[in-house]
């Protein structure tokens, strides 16, 4: 059997809990990627991609998804992208008053890191941005979720409340006897 390490809610959904945009799993596509701008935070241009492949984590700009097309064996489409080549979205306002609890996740350069993030308090998209840019040194970021944000994870005594959510991003590891 298999132990549940990590798990967080992994991009946005409509509300059958289906995925909003690219979504896929153990290689297949469920789900195919939306790159128009619409409403939302989804919608909010560029949004982004977080991929796993064989041998790396990688989030992309959904453009740049499109086309490359890597080889992902996971994926979900989330938006807006926090961090892109190393700088804030655009659209991001230091003055903002749109406060959530945000979750996001970066990934490292080499592809060897992902950094999923869960704030603990309301914020706004620019802080949560310079925490990934700044904070944690990475130069591409994306936005998960907000106010349903949720993370399991026992090692830090993290419980997520229970309740229906869509995309789930887990970490599993085999079962101690």
């Amino acid at each position: 059997g298999l132990t549940l390490d990590f798990a967080m809610n992994g991009g946005m959904y409509r509300p059958d809990l289906t995925p909003v945009g690219l979504y896929i799993e153990d290689g297949k596509m469920l789900r195919k990627a939306v790159s128009q701008a619409g409403p939302g935070n989804f919608g909010m241009l560029p949004n982004g991609v977080f991929c796993i492949s064989e041998n790396s984590v990688q989030v992309l700009e959904t453009s740049a998804y499109l086309q490359e097309n890597p080889n992902c064996l996971f994926a979900t489409q989330s938006g807006p992208m926090l961090v892109i080549g190393g700088k804030l979205h655009p659209r991001f306002l230091e003055n903002s008053s749109s406060r959530f609890i945000r979750n996001g996740v970066g990934t490292s350069q080499d592809g060897q890191w992902a950094h999923f993030v869960i704030t603990n308090r309301p914020i706004i998209f620019h802080q949560f941005a310079r925490l990934f840019k700044d904070h944690l040194g990475l130069n591409s970021a994306l936005y998960l979720d907000g106010n349903v944000s949720q993370m399991y994870a026992p090692l830090i005594n993290r419980v997520g409340h229970s309740r229906s959510l869509g995309p789930i991003i887990g970490v599993v590891s085999p079962a101690a006897h």
